[in-house]
């Protein structure tokens, strides 16, 4: 069984005022153990020294793509995963998209870390765009996107989390009219084929998703941006969300300190080739 987890950490695990979350978040990812792990907002991780100890203490082996605007994002993987190609998705994203195939049982998997700009609902829509093409043209049919694609579930009703948020970050979430939900990012995502493994994964045990799969914010990691709200995502292409076995929000512990987002995290019915 293969595992693969997604983490917006929260400007590479340290806050502007000085308090270091780096060790909480080497405990969350030790305990969890994924196979693939996907972050965002590696802040400072650009420094090859950084990013070694934190690959290092987690046993797992580290694939960053720098970002030109935001903030770095990686792919890291457990071994005995065998890498096949890795290389940065070559388009101008707000912060940067990590692509890496891995051998498997099943052939060929494909991998993204992607964060989606924060603040234009248009721009993000566009990246969205350019990440559907980067999987289209990744070799074999299994195909994994996991990110913070900082856009809203477009199959939910999101009237009162929008209301609850201050103006300043309620216009992120909405598009020019000021009235109508921003989903468009995700809604194109669904549109080229690609499944949502966490609601896949609801519909097939027959609970629902009574949290709505809510991402952001933890209980203690700050966030006064998110009024409990699914921002990050696994999906996948059909051939892979055949093979899910499970898929979860990972709550409670010292992921509620770690960051601002949950991780979230699937099992698949795949093994290192």
């Amino acid at each position: 069984m293969l595992r693969a987890m997604t983490w917006n950490i929260r400007t590479g695990g340290r806050d502007s005022g000085g308090a270091d979350r780096r060790d909480l978040l080497v405990r969350v990812v030790t305990a969890e153990r994924p196979d693939v792990l996907a972050l965002q907002e590696l802040r400072d991780f650009d420094s090859g020294a950084v990013l070694a100890d934190f690959a290092g203490r987690v046993g797992m082996r580290p694939h960053l793509a720098r970002s030109c605007f935001g903030q770095p994002v990686a792919v890291l993987l457990r071994p005995p995963l065998r890498v096949l190609a890795a290389t940065r998705v070559r388009r101008p994203f707000h912060h940067a998209a990590q692509r890496v195939t891995v051998a498997t049982s099943a052939g060929p998997l494909t991998v993204l870390s992607v964060h989606l700009d924060p603040y234009s609902g248009l721009r993000r829509r566009v990246e969205a765009g350019w990440v559907a093409a980067a999987l289209r043209r990744a070799p074999g049919t299994l195909g994994l996107l996991a990110g913070d694609l900082n856009t809203l579930d477009p199959l939910a009703d999101h009237s009162d989390r929008i209301a609850r948020l201050p103006a300043a970050y309620r216009r992120r979430h909405l598009r020019r009219d000021g009235r109508t939900v921003e989903t468009r990012a995700v809604a194109r995502l669904l549109a080229a084929g690609l499944v949502d493994l966490y609601a896949a994964a609801a519909g097939r045990s027959g609970t629902g998703t009574p949290d709505g799969g809510l991402t952001a914010p933890t209980r203690h990691g700050g966030g006064a941006e998110f009024s409990g709200m699914r921002l990050d995502y696994l999906l996948g292409t059909v051939a892979l969300a055949g093979r899910l076995r499970d898929c979860r929000v990972l709550r409670g512990g010292e992921s509620e300190y770690a960051s601002d987002h949950y991780p979230v995290v699937a099992e698949l019915d795949l093994h290192p080739d």
